[in-house]
């Protein structure tokens, strides 16, 4: 009987001893296990760190701005294109008088021109003789009408709202002309009482075609002429249409794309006197380049001050931060509209070392496909206007005739998504960085996104001028109708 305890009790011993030994076993297993993914997360941890301190702006930081905010635009808000004319609207009276015009400044003020002379030749019952273009501008350009529109679509798309030939009769050259320096920004009543030279000249000849009519206040049927004249009937040539239709082709095949307008070329930095982040040398090449431009008035200008008062393109160097701020991705194709960068690639490389897929027309076709344009800067800039059109999202540097255009056709065409830079409220941030007040991180992509809100191209009616402005100068205050022509050209679905 007591063997038979002992037995008992070795047996549960024994039992007590391997429960034992397992529950320890398992104990430093579990205790191997943790001590393992402690150190496998702390070693993936720093390399997130590592990865935020080479890229403070990586996509984790980024992983909230959806696709549709980077790329969508506000298709239309319920908004279309309205430029048929009114019940009222007669056919054009084809009388023995005629204007002749010379349309001056780059492509987009001579587009404008244009049709503004469209409208006042309409309002003067006068025939249009086929504008000239300014030869004698900064880009010395040679290009005629033919050149850069599409001269026969030109004159049947608008048959039914002026007469328009190609040259002047040859039997009235020999007649008295008029000489009219039209004013500026001048209402419907101020043509009607012009239009009186007709009595005395056949022909009147006007040097001059920008921002001669008002931005508001004129007959409905008028305005809708100068957007039926600008985005139907002054359609490019077909050697630009079929380029710039083939760049865009190139553009889409890699996916969406940014047309950027980066004025940050000669001219536009000698005019406006932003000097910012260009050496002595570059800076005084500028100041004698504004000097030697006679019809530029503003000869000394405070760089400085230009720059905190919003009144420079932005650099590439802040296009960079900007685009990487507002949620693009390193991946993002853009296309640079615009001509020689001032410093090349001394200056391209900051913007390019964010975005790679950094691109020129010149990168996307044959040296030989873009020799009859090089030399033509009007036509080059008219394939720019048309990539910049087309694209998903254009980016203008700086408030310029080709930025206020673009934005204005890409209204017309169902608001498509245009942001415009607070270049002002940005120099602030920008300053702030370089005291070293303010770092790329969360808090700039904050500050920058919520200060572009707003400034993405929805509907809304035009700017007046500006509080405060008296007499005639007030009208240069106001927005250009060609930068947004709601509500005489865009109107709510449902209405004419």
């Amino acid at each position: 009987m007591a063997g038979g305890w002992k037995d008992r009790r070795f047996r549960v011993r024994t039992g007590a001893n391997y429960r034992l030994r397992t529950s320890s076993f398992i104990f430093y297993f579990v205790l191997i296990l943790f001590v393992l993914c402690t150190i496998g997360l702390l070693f993936l941890s720093q390399r997130q760190i590592s990865a935020v301190d080479r890229d403070p702006f990586s996509r984790s930081e980024h992983f909230q701005v959806s696709e549709e905010q980077l790329w969508g635009s506000s298709f239309g808000y319920g908004y279309h294109a309205c430029v048929k004319p009114t019940s009222k609207y007669s056919a054009p009276q084809i009388l023995d008088q005629y204007v002749t015009v010379r349309s001056n400044g780059g492509l987009n003020q001579m587009r404008t021109g244009i049709s503004d002379m469209v409208a006042v030749a309409r309002l003067m019952n006068a025939t249009l003789v086929i504008p000239q273009l300014d030869k004698r501008s900064f880009w010395q350009d040679t290009s005629t009408f033919g050149d850069i529109f599409d001269e026969t679509h030109f004159i049947e798309t608008l048959k039914g709202d002026i007469n328009i030939i190609r040259e002047f009769p040859k039997e009235f050259e020999s007649v008295p002309r008029a000489r009219k320096h039209f004013t500026s920004w001048s209402n419907a009543g101020y043509y009607e009482e012009t239009s009186k030279l007709f009595k005395d000249y056949k022909v009147i000849h006007v040097p001059k075609s920008d921002s001669r009519l008002a931005n508001n206040d004129l007959p409905i049927d008028i305005q809708k002429l100068r957007c039926r004249s600008l985005y139907h009937a002054l359609k490019f040539s077909s050697p630009i249409e079929t380029l710039a239709k083939k760049l865009v082709g190139k553009l889409r095949s890699k996916g969406k794309y940014i047309a950027l307008h980066l004025r940050y070329e000669k001219d536009m930095l000698s005019f406006t006197g932003c000097t910012y982040g260009l050496n002595n040398t570059q800076a005084e090449e500028l100041r004698i380049m504004r000097e030697k431009t006679s019809h530029w008035k503003m000869k000394e200008i405070d760089s400085m001050e230009q720059r905190k008062g919003g009144f420079c393109p932005l650099t590439p160097k802040e296009v960079g931060i900007f685009l990487r701020a507002l949620g693009y991705a390193k991946s993002t194709w853009i296309y640079i509209a615009a001509g020689e960068i001032y410093g090349g690639d001394t200056y391209l490389s900051e913007l390019r070392s964010h975005f790679p897929n950094l691109v020129t027309k010149e990168m996307l076709v044959r040296k030989e496909e873009l020799e009859k344009f090089t030399k033509h800067a009007t036509q080059a800039a008219a394939i720019d206007y048309v990539i910049s059109v087309e694209s998903d999202v254009f980016v203008p540097t700086y408030t310029g005739n080709m930025a206020r255009s673009v934005e204005g056709h890409r209204r017309f065409l169902g608001h498509r998504k245009t942001i415009t830079p607070d270049r002002k409220g940005l120099v602030e941030l920008f300053d702030l960085m370089d005291k070293g007040e303010l770092e790329e991180g969360p808090k700039l992509f904050s500050l920058i996104t919520q200060m572009h809100k707003y400034r993405q191209g929805a509907p809304r009616k035009r700017y007046g001028s500006l509080p405060g402005s008296k007499g005639r100068a007030r009208l240069r205050t106001e927005e250009s109708f060609y930068e947004n022509p709601l509500p005489e050209c865009i109107c709510l679905t449902g209405k004419p």
